[in-house]
């Protein structure tokens, strides 16, 4: 489980995250949806820890407020930022080796990597910066799936990926949330993850909704709130 409460990130006189309070379950797939410029990105490294916030954030009842993002790492806490964030002049086995290093665990675990997403061995000696738009993400997310996480927070997963990659990636997901680990993902069109998702939350300037029960609860709530920015644009 994680939780947020009163979280705020500021970038100079720009407030990007508003006092955002936000709880996510075990063996449940949260979502934070929102347009471009929401703040999502900024939440999910605010709870990351790799960014300056104030607020206060917990992991399964552990204040981690504070603590490095190498620290939360360590803890349970793995993130795939958007736009993946690889070493492309290293080979597909040397990112691995990389985040493994991390995490403070042997090089045998990548072994993981390669069973969840065979390609990935295939691929081992290729340069990750080579690799199509799909196989970067798998890359990113089996190294952030090499030690077993408690919560998982993915921003922006599935886009500019074919849909039958972005398909696999989210059965894989699911997959993961089904096992018990809480996952959160950020997205800014809810219809990308809304067969995996069971609950959400809808973010506008900031600014985070109350906690919506469903995927079709959540989707009917960022409607309408899409509808009054429009509105008032």
């Amino acid at each position: 489980m994680i939780s947020a409460q009163q979280v705020s990130v500021q970038y100079g006189k720009a407030l990007a995250v508003r006092e955002a309070s936000l709880t996510a379950q075990p063996g449940h797939v949260t979502a934070v949806v929102g347009p471009n410029g929401a703040g999502k990105s900024s939440l999910l490294t605010a709870l990351f820890g790799s960014v300056a916030s104030s607020g206060t954030v917990t992991m399964d009842g552990d204040v981690i407020s504070g603590k490095l993002p190498r620290q939360r790492m360590r803890a349970g806490l793995a993130y795939v930022p958007q736009g993946r964030q690889l070493f492309p002049r290293l080979t597909v086995r040397e990112n691995l080796e990389i985040g493994a290093r991390l995490l403070g665990v042997s090089n045998d675990v990548i072994e993981t990597a390669y069973n969840r997403f065979p390609i990935l061995r295939t691929r081992a000696k290729a340069l990750a910066g080579v690799l199509s738009g799909g196989e970067q993400q798998m890359l990113v997310l089996s190294r952030a799936l090499l030690q077993t996480p408690s919560v998982l927070l993915l921003d922006e997963m599935t886009t500019g990926l074919a849909p039958k990659i972005a398909g696999e990636l989210l059965d894989q997901v699911r997959q993961l949330a089904d096992t018990g680990i809480t996952v959160v993902v950020a997205e800014p069109a809810l219809h990308r993850v809304a067969r995996i998702v069971d609950s959400g939350y809808v973010m506008m300037r900031g600014s985070l909704s109350e906690l919506e029960p469903s995927a079709a609860a959540l989707d009917s709530a960022y409607r309408e709130a899409m509808g009054i920015l429009e509105e008032a644009l």
